[in-house]
């Protein structure tokens, strides 16, 4: 979705800027229902899961009052002065989040692992990011970086693990949440079991994912209000608390109340930090969530209504514990008064839903962006918005997530254990965030490097002291997103694994030129009217498939065209410049290749218009070459030629096919009728309404364009094309079987015969995910030997 869309630039300056505010105020008013659902919920559970069973012994006034300052200082360390004034700056051309910021190294420095790159990746407009020169000591050390293809395997990893945690993350925020929110209950007169409560927990999470494949538009027009009222409830009982029970905690806004703290717990209060660490579970959605906002709406959002409703909640609930030292276990429904309460409560358990949802959502989108990267099995996408860009829902993660949520609610049912489990996530992606920024500011904002060691070690140690103190509650829930992130990084790593071995055999048994070229002589090859896609991840020269192919049935089509789907390392290409088009051999043996270019964000959508737009691409080159026959918008390191970048022009254009459409109205009466069975025809009445339906159909017909000095071939070259087209289009896809050699490793034949094959045959076939039309297929059997 582009937020800036639909709105004119005022010639007036003044009036300029008065519109950017607008825009981004509303903005602001939107990030609350999708940012900021998961932090703002974070009252519910902080100070209960903050006293452990040792700390419980240091219950005294002092004790309070120094986890209100850690409290205090975490948020404005952490989400307000690292996310808000640093992080947010190092978007990816408006998109935030791991992949961004790994986006951001891989164009600046050649980090990336991913295959099929060529230089005409690099003339993308959205490829451009900030100045093309570095200085003297940044090559250095990139090039000590390039050289070792290790180091740059760790940092894949390293972001891997990161998405890990981040799809840990959806399993534990709508846990938690849910069943912090109906804690509430316990305080009531009609007091429920715990058993009972987390019963009610996992029906309002199964009723929440359930409703996923709605997605998130149909409901998000009362996300934002919903989080407003939450945020300011908890500020007003925040200050009603302040007032009424303790005044003085205002004092605790000074760190002095930190050290006193650390002076009397000792190591218990060190422990403690884990629950000090729930108060900025969220935070990463500032970041992650930056592409559907501006960073400015962001940070109005956050720095003027979301941080001052927090501190004065948090000083509210503090000041309550001061007086009230009994009501650890449950602070915050305790610390509300009682007229108020149910009120609260089912804006409590409405705002813990809708921080569920986001997190959900953003788990979607995580899943996507890692199969783009080549790191996650093939899986089904749908769009559930035709308005929102990027709303979208995938059925398989979907119900995985919520066995493992039910699993874990239903095994711990205890937040305290849930908060440690979330608390370390959360810290982790802190961690591994911290680390990649400081990349990016030394490499991608070319700062120097006494600056980016400075962010990096400065941040490192504060996060450093909750990690160790996450760690230590591994045994008590801790180990939760450990396991999940060790199974997913091994999904991710083997499915990785196997892909590039895939691909390294494609490219070392590729065709030569030579080979294709004396097809016709020595297997008698005939052509075929129609166009024949021959898909496959190379981007250069003929995949082994067609050879299999041509050997088994020497036939193909009269017009070939060699496609090629891959990923670029940017959030989004252009549709202007999404083909690029070449030839394979010279023009009279009418073969072409096509590269189509996604980023990591981009969806590839099944409107049922691919063919047309490659037919009108092709076309264009065709009259392009012999206009411009030493030039193009962009040229590549092909073998087999130059190629160029062709925009899906208009049909008023000169140099585009002239496009004619004409609908085909069709009957399906006849046919039934003529029926004599009594049984068909008894049928045919329950479907007497569709059966008189006229099916209408939409054909698309290309021409000449009117251009009387064209050149004789290019006409000749134009008309088989066409003519092809209207014969019609067969894809071929290779159906291929991969499998370790014989002198291969144990461990790689574990790695490739049972895991790969394994996500191979339960992920969705490459015709489905390509959307290739079942009827138009032709598949090639194929075994690989890696």
């Amino acid at each position: 979705m582009e937020p800036e869309s639909g709105l004119h630039s005022p010639s007036n300056p003044s009036q300029l800027s008065w519109v950017n505010l607008s825009r981004n105020l509303i903005l602001a008013y939107q990030s609350f229902g999708v940012v900021y659902g998961d932090l703002s919920t974070s009252p519910l559970y902080v100070f209960t899961g903050t006293f452990t069973d040792k700390l419980q012994n240091h219950q005294n006034e002092e004790a309070i009052f120094g986890l209100f300052s850690l409290i205090f200082w975490t948020l404005t360390l952490l989400p307000l002065i690292k996310y808000v004034f640093i992080l947010l700056s190092a978007d990816d051309n408006g998109e935030g989040g791991t992949f961004a910021l790994y986006s951001l190294l891989c164009r600046h420095s050649k980090f990336s692992l991913l295959h099929n790159q060529q230089a005409a990746d690099e003339e993308l407009s959205s490829y451009k990011y900030g100045p093309s020169s570095h200085g003297a000591g940044s090559s250095a050390l990139k090039r000590f970086l390039e050289k070792h293809k290790r180091l740059r395997t760790v940092l894949l990893v390293v972001v891997l693990f990161s998405a890990s945690m981040l799809i840990g993350d959806g399993v534990l925020t709508p846990a938690i949440s849910v069943l912090s929110s109906v804690s509430g209950l316990e305080v009531t007169q009609n007091k429920l079991t715990k058993g009972e409560l987390v019963l009610l927990a996992c029906i309002i999470l199964v009723g929440l994912f359930a409703l996923q494949h709605f997605g998130t538009h149909r409901v998000a027009i009362v996300f934002a209000p919903i989080v407003i009222i939450w945020l300011v409830s908890i500020f007003s009982i925040g200050l009603y608390n302040i007032i009424y029970w303790n005044p003085k905690i205002v004092r605790a806004l000074s760190p002095h109340y930190i050290i006193r703290f650390f002076s009397e717990t000792g190591s218990d209060g060190w422990i403690s930090l884990g629950g000090v660490l729930l108060s900025v579970t969220g935070t990463e959605a500032m970041f992650a969530d930056l592409g559907h906002f501006t960073s400015l709406s962001i940070r109005l959002a956050f720095a003027f209504v979301v941080y001052p409703c927090l501190v004065v909640q948090y000083m509210g609930q503090a000041a309550f514990l001061s007086k009230n030292l009994n009501s650890v276990e449950n602070s915050f429904y305790d610390s509300i008064p009682k007229p108020v309460f149910w009120p609260v409560f089912i804006i409590a358990t409405l705002a813990a839903i809708v921080g569920s949802q986001a997190v959900i959502t953003a788990t979607f989108s995580i899943v996507k962006q890692c199969h783009a990267l080549g790191c996650f099995p093939r899986v089904k996408v749908v769009h559930t918005s035709k308005h929102m860009y990027g709303q979208i829902y995938i059925p398989e993660i979907n119900w995985i997530l919520m066995v493992l949520t039910l699993a874990i609610t239903l095994g711990f049912q205890d937040t305290t254990l849930i908060g440690n489990a979330y608390g370390l996530a959360c810290v982790t992606i802190m961690f591994i965030t911290t680390f990649l920024i400081s990349l990016v500011i030394y490499f991608v904002w070319q700062k120097h490097i006494v600056l980016a060691a400075f962010f990096l070690l400065f941040f490192w140690c504060i996060e450093g002291v909750y990690f160790s103190a996450a760690l230590m509650k591994v045994p008590r829930g801790g180990w939760v997103p450990l396991v999940l992130s060790v199974i997913f990084m091994l999904v991710m790593y083997i499915w990785h694994y196997g892909t590039r071995r895939k691909y390294n055999y494609d490219l070392h048994n590729k065709v030569s030129l030579k080979w294709l070229l004396g097809l016709g002589p020595s297997l008698g090859i005939v052509r075929v009217p129609g166009i024949g896609l021959i898909y496959s991840e190379l981007a250069t020269g003929v995949p082994a498939i067609f050879s299999h192919f041509v050997t088994n049935l020497p036939a193909f089509h009269q017009v070939l065209v060699f496609v090629c789907v891959k990923s670029v390392p940017v959030p989004y290409v252009s549709p202007d410049e999404r083909f690029l088009i070449g030839r394979v051999c010279p023009r009279p043996y009418r073969m072409y290749r096509c590269i189509v270019r996604y980023g990591y964000k981009d969806i590839q959508r099944d409107d049922g218009d691919f063919e047309n737009k490659l037919i009108q691409s092709i076309a264009e080159f065709i009259q392009m070459e012999a206009v411009e026959p030493q030039s193009s918008s962009s040229e590549s390191a092909s073998l087999d030629g130059r190629m160029a970048v062709m925009s899906v022009r208009s049909a008023q254009s000169s140099m585009s096919l002239v496009i004619s459409e004409e609908d085909i109205i069709s009957i399906e009466d006849s046919v039934q009728s003529s029926s004599k069975s009594l049984t068909l025809q008894s049928l045919r009445s329950a479907y007497d309404d569709y059966s008189q339906q006229q099916i209408r159909r939409r054909q698309v017909r290309f021409q000449l364009p009117q251009n009387p000095s064209m050149d004789i071939s290019v006409r000749e070259e134009l008309v088989d094309l066409i003519q092809a087209k209207e014969a019609g289009v067969a894809y071929i896809v290779g159906h291929s079987y991969v499998k370790a050699r014989r002198t291969s490793s144990f461990m790689k034949k574990i790695a490739i015969d049972i895991c790969y094959s394994f996500l191979r045959k339960n992920c969705r076939g490459p015709a489905v995910a390509l959307n290739i039309p079942h009827i138009s297929l032709i598949e090639v059997g194929m075994i690989y030997y890696v």
